[in-house]
């Protein structure tokens, strides 16, 4: 997400930062190369002059200007815009306190807002431990019902349903009082979606508004569609109040000129980002580590959440003692490779790394290195995958013939395998590892 505008940001940055003082005609000049950056980046015209106007200001002010080394101070500036320009502080929706919880999702018709449903139902029964229920109200878009029938089964929450026969105010306003009578924590209601803004839809949604009393509204909107998902999102905020936006497909939109416009441009919050199909990639929205992926700061307070999420105190102990033991064996390499990758898209956690995702800039990973690793190993019998160094000649041929490689890659895994055991072995003795013999695969 934000890779063409991370990098020209970030190009023009590094010339600010290499620079031993800044004049005014600097600053001019780095502000024309961001100004141009953020309008190829597809961010509302008007937030880009009021955001680089800030920066001008706050960069030619006398702590900047005619100092030595006034690089990062400029650096912190467009930080603070940025942060300060998606919201400032993360938010999170007004839970009531006497459950349950109503949430009302609007949004044009394949803005993923049934997806998005499910999704925030499973973030809010893991983060949170709530008892869900959704609300199946969209009930003029084909087959909408059976969608929300089966990923709020995957998400683990009750689904309240009527058909498709139904008023939608109606089926709203029993599964409140279902949601109500069972005891449920939060009750999410997918409302039906448009193609366009119309007056039908508004009038749905204000009747639903009235009959459930919600305590959030949220508006779903497509990164993918740019300015189209602004205006979107402006022309909701006059017609109907929502409290909150979920931006879906960011993963998918290089430029990321939606999520840089609608809280200026609404001053509505973006809560929540959707940063892939799967329901776990789903995340809260907060615009200070948003601005620090941007800029190549990486994000390493949501790296450490998602590992924490992923690897259990039980597991992270055994890995440990296994390694201290020097009984870590493939097996248990698969399963690490596995636990990565439940973390979400490498090229995703790349950018979470301070100074990796600038260096790896254009650097496409494929996915499919993993498949053939673990094709590879599962392809080795028990007692080689505890103990590699029995793979030589004739076992090597026959691993590659049955992972449908070649005996290259299978000296290439082990080689790389054993030089990382090495590694573990010199870190649980206090030494410090030779990295660069990790990076160049032991050469």
């Amino acid at each position: 997400m934000f890779d063409s505008l991370a990098e020209k940001l970030q190009a023009t940055l590094t010339d600010v930062r290499g620079r031993g003082t800044l004049t005014e005609a600097d600053v001019r000049a780095a502000m024309r190369e961001i100004r141009l950056a953020l309008l190829e980046a597809d961010v509302n015209f008007k937030v880009v002059k009021s955001f680089t106007d800030a920066v001008r200001e706050r960069a030619l002010g006398a702590d900047v200007v005619g100092q030595l080394n006034p690089g990062q101070q400029v650096i912190k500036i467009v930080n603070d815009e940025l942060t300060e320009l998606m919201g400032g502080a993360a938010h999170d929706l007004s839970f009531s306190p006497r459950p349950p919880t109503v949430v009302v999702m609007a949004g044009l018709q394949g803005s993923g807002k049934t997806t998005a449903t499910a999704k925030l139902a499973r973030y809010l029964r893991l983060e949170h431990g709530s008892s869900v229920a959704l609300a199946a109200c969209d009930v003029y878009r084909p087959a909408a019902v059976e969608q929300l029938i089966k990923v709020g089964a995957q998400a683990g929450a009750a689904v309240y349903e009527q058909g498709t026969d139904r008023d939608p105010v109606k089926i709203a306003a029993w599964a409140r009082d279902r949601a109500v009578s069972e005891g449920k924590d939060v009750l999410i209601i997918d409302t039906s979606g448009r193609l366009h803004v119309d007056e039908v839809l508004m009038t749905e949604l204000a009747q639903i508004k009235k009959a459930v009393k919600p305590h959030d509204v949220l508006l779903v909107v497509d990164a993918m569609t740019g300015q189209d998902a602004v205006a979107v999102a402006e022309q909701f905020a006059t017609v109907v109040q929502f409290d909150g936006v979920i931006i879906t497909k960011l993963d998918g939109d290089a430029r990321g000129g939606a999520a840089l416009s609608v809280k200026a441009v609404t001053g509505k919050p973006i809560l929540f980002a959707s940063t892939g199909e799967k329901l776990d990639q789903f995340e809260r929205f907060h615009p200070d580590r948003m601005a620090q992926r941007i800029l190549g700061m990486g994000d390493v307070m949501t790296l450490i959440e998602k590992a924490e999420a992923t690897y259990g105190e039980e597991q992270t102990a055994e890995l440990e003692r296994k390694i201290r033991k020097q009984e870590f064996g493939l097996d248990d390499f698969l399963e690490q490779l596995a636990q990565i990758r439940r973390l979400g898209p490498l090229q995703s956690l790349l950018s979470m790394i301070p100074g990796v995702g600038k260096e790896l800039r254009g650097t496409k990973i494929d996915e499919r290195d993993f498949d053939r690793i673990q094709a590879i190993i599962l392809s080795m019998t028990p007692d080689e995958r505890r103990h590699p160094e029995l793979i030589k000649g004739s076992r090597r041929l026959r691993i590659a013939r049955g992972s449908g490689t070649n005996v290259q890659a299978v000296k290439a895994l082990i080689k790389q395998f054993e030089q990382m055991r090495k590694v573990m072995r010199q870190f649980t003795q206090g030494k410090m590892p030779d990295l660069g013999a990790l990076m160049r695969g032991g050469r």
